[in-house]
């Protein structure tokens, strides 16, 4: 008869303090997306799973997490999943079901998907990158709040450059004798040179239960948030294109944030007013070793409030 080994994550701890989050990071799994009248995409995610851990236990059960996490998984490959912030959400309800000890459970997930596309002048075909960011939270006696969204990568031009670089024209053409209505309508046809940068923008939508928000329009929206859109395949209209169109809608890093903020509350108006919605950009500097950043989280109502008393 085998001697039964003692738990010794449930026996006390040497310093009895609680802990808001503990589980296991990196974990990798294949996860299957089912499509309408398509085939499905296929990603390669990498999950954070965790729980609390109350003050008077020494740690949690490490390995029925993982269990939890390959169950819920192996589930959405035999049935479709058309939304990976349900299936976030669904891990964590497990989590919680199977720790009795815990009252939180998160569940993260970042995954990249690639996207086919063409190119904006010479409608070449192209692929391109973009982050996916799901998560959910699961609390006793709480609805489970999921949340899902995307990083993704685009061009923006400082409108202050561009400002001083349109006076100096401005300075040379007149010297050159060109009227002043001719050097206005120039200025207002061919956007000044000004400092470029790669931008990232991140946007994400976290509501109790499903956002019931399609990932792909949230994509546009943080795409277009930026000057310009980018592409990895360019020929020289595509270059042309998309130069001309970052200068002519040069934007400042706070600029990208407020119309993300403006696009969120046109494309989602569905929302309901407790939403949060979350919205940052960063910018990789061209000509200054720092880099530029801005971000807003607010509730979708105060969002909608904000927008609608600026127009």
């Amino acid at each position: 008869m085998s001697q039964q080994l003692p738990d010794v994550q449930a026996t006390e701890p040497d310093v009895s303090v609680g802990l808001s989050e503990v589980g296991v990071t990196g974990v990798e799994k294949l996860v299957e997306i089912a499509r309408e009248d398509d085939r499905p995409i296929v990603l390669m995610a990498e999950f954070e799973v965790y729980v609390d851990l109350p003050r008077g236990r020494k740690g949690i059960d490490m390995s029925r997490n993982m269990r939890v996490i390959d169950e819920t998984l192996e589930d959405a490959v035999r049935e479709p999943i058309y939304r990976v912030e349900e299936m976030c959400g669904e891990v964590a309800e497990r989590l919680l079901e199977k720790h009795d000890y815990t009252t939180t459970a998160t569940v993260e997930m970042n995954a990249e998907l690639m996207l086919r596309e063409e190119t904006p002048a010479s409608d070449l075909p192209t692929q391109g990158t973009i982050d996916i960011i799901a998560s959910a939270t699961a609390q006793e006696d709480a609805p489970t709040r999921e949340e899902i969204g995307a990083r993704v990568v685009g061009m923006t031009v400082c409108p202050c450059s561009q400002q001083m670089m349109s006076e100096t024209a401005r300075r040379k053409l007149a010297e050159l004798g060109v009227g002043e209505d001719a050097v206005r309508e120039f200025l207002r046809d061919v956007p000044q040179a000004g400092h470029s940068q790669r931008g990232h923008a991140t946007l994400t939508v976290e509501a109790g239960g499903d956002p019931d928000v399609n990932l792909m329009d949230l994509v546009s929206v943080a795409r277009d948030s930026m000057s310009a859109r980018i592409y990895n395949t360019a020929k020289r209209p595509d270059e042309d294109h998309m130069t001309y169109e970052s200068h002519a809608n040069a934007k400042f890093v706070e600029d990208c944030v407020r119309s993300m903020a403006r696009g969120v509350v046109e494309e989602f108006n569905h929302l309901p007013e407790d939403a949060v919605v979350t919205m940052k950009q960063s910018n990789d500097e061209s000509i200054h070793q720092h880099n530029a950043h801005a971000e807003r989280v607010a509730e979708f109502g105060q969002l909608r409030e904000e927008v609608g008393s600026g127009e």
